[in-house]
């Protein structure tokens, strides 16, 4: 199998090093790139399987990258990277097309264990129509970053659809609150309170009835799976 091809893209050598040293462990390529305007370059030559994108970086910021990829078609994932860890800094990204958002300074571990999760998810993409995951009355629609029930929208929040996005991914799986939390949030410290809120927001969106979900269930003592 060939190894995984990983962009980086951060103004930050250091940082460039550790990630590319720390990928190439675990059998990875990594291509840097200093600045946006690198990465776009780089972004129109080559396939990669992920993209690991800084936030802040001179004249072309990360957000740019994102939007021009994804005003392109490109739906390659994308690991936000910010020094930031304001909760609407975060849902900024993931509303311009982000997959995942990892706030500095972070666990290598962690950088690792996310970046599978994030090819292990596209290649379950890629197996499915290229434009749309559906699942029962369901559509997610991965080019417009729009969520549907019965071909009409859901009006999620960006993490809400980030939630949701990921439940469809993987239906019929329970998950604790801490697994969806390291999912969505990509914290390891859980809010429970902050899961069950955004549960409660989802089943108001998509069931007939939220107190009897027939979609969105939960597993008592263990957590939450979609069922469909």
């Amino acid at each position: 199998m060939n190894a995984e091809e990983i962009l980086v893209v951060d103004d930050e050598r250091a940082i460039r090093l550790a990630i590319r040293t720390a990928l190439a462990r675990e059998g990875m390529h990594v291509t840097e790139a200093s600045d946006g305007d690198e990465a776009l370059e780089l972004l129109q030559k080559q396939h990669f399987h992920l993209v690991i994108l800084d936030v802040m970086m001179e004249r072309v910021g990360g957000y740019q990258v994102l939007q021009s990829m994804r005003a392109s078609g490109d739906n390659t994932p994308v690991m936000m990277l910010s020094g930031k860890s304001d909760e609407m800094d975060q849902v900024l990204g993931l509303g311009f097309g982000a997959d995942s958002y990892l706030t500095k300074p972070f666990h290598i571990a962690v950088l690792i264990q996310t970046v599978k999760a994030l090819i292990r998810r596209s290649q379950i993409y890629s197996q499915m129509a290229p434009s749309a995951i559906q699942r029962g009355p369901f559509t997610v629609d991965t080019v417009k970053m729009e969520c549907l029930k019965n071909g009409k929208p859901l009006n999620f929040t960006a993490r809400e659809q980030a939630l949701f996005r990921f439940l469809m991914e993987n239906p019929g799986q329970v998950f604790t609150k801490a697994q969806l939390y390291m999912q969505v949030w990509n914290e390891a410290v859980v809010d429970d309170n902050t899961i069950t809120v955004y549960v409660k927001r989802i089943r108001d969106k998509i069931e007939d009835d939220p107190k009897n979900p027939d979609y969105l269930k939960t597993v008592r003592g263990i957590g939450y799976k979609m069922d469909l």
